[in-house]
């Protein structure tokens, strides 16, 4: 069985965890030490009509706070669920230090309320039927792992 060749990485889109700063280091070295292996998202921050399952299977270079590719991942699972409904695997897997499911919601309500978010994307109400796209991947061994250049160097 032959494995498919690997795509050039400046062919590949570009993985951009939150905002470039302290918190973007803290996920990109959660995802480069295996902490890190589930993200969400706002389902209202895809295009109306874009097919999420078809991004299972894909990759994405992942970018640090400078704009370095660090890795690539590639996308496994991709589930759409209300807000209310992420589990406490899916929560713990993000790899930011969550208890559980409620610490989670509490941390990412922020995140999405915080006026950098909202600037970004707009004002969104988030209550618990707030549709959100729960992404699982996993580090390509495929390509290059390099180290994070820290934020504030």
């Amino acid at each position: 069985m032959s494995q498919d060749p690997i795509v050039p990485l400046t062919e590949l889109p570009r993985g951009e965890f939150v905002f470039p700063g302290p918190l973007r280091d803290a996920l990109v070295t959660a995802i480069l030490n295996g902490t890190k292996t589930t993200t969400t998202s706002l389902l209202a921050e895809y295009p109306r009509g874009y097919k999420l399952q078809e991004d299972v299977g894909t990759l994405e270079a992942v970018l640090d706070s400078h704009g370095h590719v660090v890795c690539v991942i590639c996308t496994t699972e991709v589930q759409v669920c209300r807000l209310a409904d992420v589990s406490d695997e899916h929560a713990i897997a993000e790899g930011e230090g969550y208890a559980d499911a409620s610490d989670w919601r509490a941390g990412h309500e922020q995140f999405w309320r915080s006026p950098e978010f909202v600037d970004y994307i707009g004002e969104i109400d988030i209550n618990e039927d707030t549709q959100v796209v729960c992404q699982r991947f996993a580090v390509d061994g495929r390509y290059p792992v390099k180290a994070l250049e820290p934020w504030d160097s």
